[in-house]
């Protein structure tokens, strides 16, 4: 009971995270899950199930709030289920220990380039309400559904970052939509795992408590996503992708660093991290009239597509 208590806590507090930030719910339950003895793929498994229930929940509120760009979900999500149903199916016969350092380094200086965007410049001007387009989406959305079952999680620290990097959504829209899109990732590594595994490495009351913990934080992230300025929540997003790859990173095999120099690496990515988060709230009371410009100018260009496009240049 007690485990099944802490599991429902990780839940919530994962997809907290994850519904305001845009990424963290697999890599949070996976890691717990593998600290107490589950192998990955049944780790894997756990989380994707308890995501069919959390994304759904999570993306209905989005949706409710307003920060969904649904030609984005289906653009992403259609080639994002095919790439998790594949990485969830050969998991047992594929390794990623050499390949995610790699990951961590891409994923790491596109959480560079966010942070420091945000934290900056504010908003992106120029390109943002500009449509995604499938060339960009349906890449993306295939290696990072790949990515997501092979490792668990991937979904969002993948995604996100790549499109909040295009300047072409804005920060609310682009957590919204990947969350929402999610629902159809997490349903097809499911179906991956059953289809490999069976269920009989499964324990349905560790599915069962994730979901009721990440259920009960869905519509709380949803509205914490509505209301938190871009340029904080642009900011925020990116130290914690830094954060998350950094940690990655130190502890791969490439480089194995010692545990002060680990430490030393999380302070300053904390303090920086923090400062960072000051100066975005601070920014944003200047430049509050300037943000909501353009963010109407985005929604405004994101709605009459077609008008602009027929319009002679």
């Amino acid at each position: 009971m007690q485990k099944l208590l802490l599991l429902a806590l990780v839940g919530l507090g994962a997809q907290l995270v994850d519904g305001s930030l845009g990424m963290a719910y697999g890599v949070t339950s996976t890691t717990l899950l593998l600290a107490i003895g589950t192998n990955p793929a049944a780790a894997s498994a756990t989380v994707h199930l308890a995501e069919i229930g959390t994304t759904l929940v999570s993306g209905f509120s989005h949706w409710k709030f307003g920060n969904v760009d649904w030609k984005v979900v289906l653009k992403i999500g259609v080639p994002g289920a095919v790439g998790a149903f594949a990485g969830a199916t050969f998991l047992s016969n594929l390794s990623t220990e050499t390949a995610a350092p790699l990951m961590a380094i891409i994923l790491l200086a596109l959480g560079l380039y966010v942070f420091l965007r945000f934290t900056f410049q504010g908003l992106p001007q120029g390109h943002l309400g500009k449509p995604l387009r499938k060339r960009f989406l349906g890449p993306l959305g295939l290696v990072a559904g790949f990515v997501d079952a092979t490792g668990g999680g991937g979904w969002g620290p993948v995604g996100t970052p790549a499109i909040l990097a295009s300047g072409r959504l804005e920060p609310r829209k682009t957590i919204g939509s990947i969350d929402t899109s999610e629902f159809l990732i997490a349903i097809a590594a499911s179906l991956g795992f059953i289809w490999g595994l069976g269920d009989e490495n499964i324990d349905y009351g560790w599915v069962a408590a994730l979901l009721i913990g990440g259920v009960i934080a869905a519509p709380i992230a949803a509205w914490l996503v509505r209301h938190i300025p871009p340029r904080v929540l642009g900011a925020a997003v990116g130290g914690l992708i830094i954060l998350t790859n950094t940690r990655s990173l130190l502890r791969s095999d490439w480089i194995d660093a010692s545990d002060p120099v680990r430490y030393t690496f999380y302070a300053v990515i904390y303090l920086a991290w923090a400062a960072a988060l000051v100066y975005s709230i601070n920014q944003y009371r200047s430049h509050k009239a300037e943000d909501e410009r353009i963010i109407a100018e985005a929604e405004a260009a994101a709605e009459t597509p077609d008008e602009k496009a027929s319009t002679p240049a």
